[in-house]
């Protein structure tokens, strides 16, 4: 699968950049316990990408998190709910037996 393909190549990229830049910090900060951390971290992710080996084939992906819609936090238009039923309450021209 040719897509599986070029989104593991995008992460070994970045991980390329993340290791360099920490090799930077490393030059900046010493050899302290939040580097050591970091070179660590960055090594185990490298590590684990190695690891992923192929797709399982009976796996289907979700949606790409940009194909995502967002959903705006505003009030809805009260005159959605008309004629709507409580849960719990039931319809309001209905009563209990």
């Amino acid at each position: 699968m040719g897509d599986g393909n070029s989104t593991v190549a995008a992460v070994q990229r970045a991980l390329e950049v993340l290791h360099t830049t920490v090799g930077k910090l490393s030059q900046e900060y010493g050899d302290t316990l939040g580097i050591r951390r970091l070179v660590s971290d960055v090594a185990r992710l490298s590590d684990d990408l190695a690891e992923l080996g192929p797709p399982d084939p009976q796996h289907r992906p979700g949606p790409v998190p940009e194909e995502l819609e967002e959903i705006p936090d505003v009030e809805y238009d009260a005159s959605m709910w008309t004629d709507a039923e409580h849960e719990g309450f039931g319809a309001p021209d209905r009563h209990a037996p």
